[in-house]
């Protein structure tokens, strides 16, 4: 059974996420996947999102999956009880998920029931497809995707976050006027989360 927890920034929801796994927080593991700050020359959103992960009690070990071998990657995954990946240029971590076979194992870890805990990029990489998100995001940061946006396709709904938030709330609002009509867009602010449980999908604010 799907298990997901999907922000726009986890740090602003982090009071949430006990229930949401019945309170195993405490002295659980998480593997902390940073890739999409990577061409972020601040990326103080991946600080805060790390510091409430591990005020909630939670161990937390990052996992840099653009330099280490798919085996390494696939056994820390594996050692730990929850998956979490962070905000950033969601175009460039389509490229490197892609690039080192992770998309497939994050697939194949939250099919199994594994939890996911998305912030920002990390949420909306779970759609079918991203190209909606080019007008938050540049795609100048993934040139190898050849504009093939086609990401893990584990939820059928497209998620905007930030969506009244600075300094996305415009752009935001413009994804929202142009790919409504034909997409089933999920819009979340930063104090807003999107939890899936099985077939169960529901929007939590705080």
């Amino acid at each position: 059974m799907k298990k997901l927890f999907l922000s726009s920034y986890f740090s602003c929801v982090a009071d949430l996420f006990p229930d949401f796994v019945g309170r195993e927080c405490v002295g659980k593991k998480l593997v902390f996947i940073p890739t999409a700050s990577l061409p972020d020359s601040f990326p103080f959103y991946v600080d805060a999102d790390r510091r409430a992960l591990k005020k909630l009690g939670l161990i937390v070990e990052d996992l840099a999956i653009t330099s280490i071998p798919s085996e390494i990657i696939e056994k820390k995954i594996l050692s730990t009880d929850y998956i979490f990946v962070s905000g950033g240029n969601i175009f460039f971590l389509l490229q490197e998920l892609r690039r080192t076979s992770v998309d497939k194992m994050l697939i194949e870890h939250i099919n199994s029931g594994k939890p996911y805990i998305g912030s920002s990029a990390g949420s909306a990489i779970l759609s079918k497809d991203i190209g909606y998100i080019k007008y938050m995001d540049s795609p100048n940061a993934a040139p190898n995707l050849n504009d093939d946006f086609s990401a893990l396709s584990v939820v059928d709904f497209c998620i905007v976050p930030h969506s009244t938030n600075y300094p996305f709330k415009g752009a935001a609002a413009k994804t929202i006027k142009i790919f409504s009509k034909t997409l089933d867009i999920r819009a979340i602010s930063d104090n807003q989360a999107i939890t899936v449980n099985g077939d169960k999908v529901e929007t939590l604010t705080l």
